[in-house]
């Protein structure tokens, strides 16, 4: 195939996929937008890198495979390397005004769950994959993405609950 043709098949692929991923992206983060879109392009980059082995077999699930990974990589890397302090902060973004309060409680309680619980979630109950397909971008086994579903659903739970408590006794 020629390369101009890969190129606009490449194109049509993005066009077609990239809200899908930057959605995922900003659940994964609990919002963190920057964080989501630099998720999202290293997908990307990693996608176009091996277009022509992967554009038959269907991107999609490859790229959101990578995007986890991407994710999981991210957070385990954030507790080997201390961050740089700078006169400028920047802080994710949680919610703004327009953001339902439930929306804003859920982002929060999210970025409780652990890396593989928030995940799991995410490609379970917001991408509505089954399973199977969360083991296979997981890389596990469909028996770790029960347990680390109920798991975390146990802990969002807990963490509603608490954040509930917390707002009718006005210390949240």
């Amino acid at each position: 195939m020629r390369g101009g043709d890969r190129e606009a098949e490449f194109r049509e692929y993005l066009l077609a996929d990239r809200t899908r991923l930057m959605r995922t992206a900003l659940l994964l983060t609990a919002g963190d937008s920057h964080t989501a879109e630099d998720l999202v392009q290293t997908a990307c980059t990693r996608v176009y890198v091996h277009w022509h082995r992967i554009r038959h077999e269907g991107a999609g699930p490859y790229a959101h495979r990578i995007l986890v990974n991407a994710f999981l990589d991210e957070r385990r890397r954030a507790g080997r390397h201390p961050e740089v302090v700078t006169a400028d902060t920047l802080e994710p973004r949680l919610a703004d005004e327009t953001d339902p309060v439930d929306t804003i409680a859920v982002r929060r309680a999210l970025l409780e769950l652990a890396p593989r619980q928030r995940a799991v979630l995410v490609l379970r109950y917001f991408q509505d994959l089954d399973v199977a397909s969360c083991a296979r971008i997981l890389e596990c086994t469909e028996g770790t993405v029960k347990s680390q579903t109920a798991k975390a659903l146990k802990r969002l739970k807990d963490l509603m609950t608490d954040e509930q408590s917390d707002q009718a006794t006005g210390s949240g």
